[in-house]
């Protein structure tokens, strides 16, 4: 989907025609797009292969007619397996137009088309990519924000109860969080970049502008770093409580079976070639065996009690 944006006195508008110092905005890309980019506006098809890789890293290039660069944005979507993902974004600078080109939506572009984004303007293409990398970098945190939030209530639910679903979806939160740290820190090298590359060169203000992305995208690293660390204890933390569980529930199996091979060892007996008490009266000896083992039973249950909590006693004097 190809839609074409320039500045108006409120804001960023949309337009039919494509103007000098417009914005073309491209988004959910198809092959058709894609043609149209190649043939239209002269994008080189290499570069357009490399924006739709969903693993390129973030760089800057220079072509005769453009400069490209490609920097890594977040998408949610609730449909894929990890639902916090990202994506490369190419910016793509003519000298007398913008073509941003990305295969998702995401909220740092939304913000700006619905003009959420206080003094965006794109009548200056240096600006521009660097108003857009900040929220880029602003949209990492909220979705850092949003990732520790379900983090959150996912612990609260595995402490009433410890589930397989729950757990898949702490490893899917510990995905995008991986994915995220590693695409800010290529958005911090390529900001490093454009502070040293004759590519773009940056006014005084421009360069105060820069300096406050950067600073903006370390906030991103470490507060995903701090939220990695988080939720890996987490998973370690309940992986020892589900060993431990299976440890006291294995503990309770086998000490039933002890008590219940009691019985089982008397009935056995009795189960042999030997003499009965009482053969003249078959029900009173069944009952008398019946009772025995119960005896038994509940004997071997006391002594096994008793010995637990002499175990415990033990531990607390320690």
């Amino acid at each position: 989907m190809i839609s074409i944006h320039i500045q108006g006195k409120d804001g960023i508008i949309e337009t039919e025609s494509v103007i000098k110092g417009c914005w073309i905005n491209v988004r959910n890309v198809d092959k058709d797009d894609l043609t149209q980019l190649e043939q239209r506006f002269g994008i080189d098809s290499e570069l357009l292969t490399d924006i739709m890789d969903l693993d390129e890293q973030a760089r800057l290039e220079k072509e005769d007619e453009y400069t490209g660069i490609i920097v890594r944005i977040p998408v949610y979507d609730d449909s894929q397996e990890v639902p916090f993902f990202t994506v490369p974004l190419g910016i793509i600078l003519f000298s007398d137009k913008i073509v941003t080109i990305c295969q998702k939506s995401s909220d740092a572009l939304d913000d700006i088309l619905k003009n959420r984004v206080k003094g965006f303007s794109i009548c200056n293409q240096n600006t521009f990519v660097l108003n857009l990398l900040g929220r880029a970098a602003f949209t990492f945190l909220k979705s850092l924000k949003e990732v520790n939030k379900r983090t959150n209530t996912i612990k609260d639910e595995l402490q009433r109860s410890i589930r397989n679903n729950e757990l898949i979806q702490l490893l899917s939160l510990q995905k995008s969080l991986v994915y995220f740290t590693t695409s800010i820190k290529t958005n911090e090298l390529l900001l490093e970049k454009l502070q040293k590359s004759p590519v773009i060169r940056f006014k005084e203000e421009e360069q105060e502008l820069l300096e406050d992305v950067l600073i903006e995208n370390r906030q991103a690293i470490e507060m995903a770093n701090i939220y990695s660390s988080i939720l890996t204890g987490t998973m370690d933390a309940f992986a020892s409580v589900i060993s431990n569980n299976l440890s006291i529930v294995m503990k309770q199996l086998t000490i039933i079976s002890i008590v219940m091979m009691i019985p089982t060892l008397i009935y056995s007996f009795f189960g042999m070639n030997v003499s009965f008490p009482f053969r003249t009266d078959a029900i009173i000896t069944g009952f008398i065996i019946m009772a025995g083992s119960l005896f038994a039973s509940a004997l071997g249950a006391i002594l096994l009690n008793i010995h637990r909590k002499q175990r415990k006693g033990l531990r607390k004097k320690i």
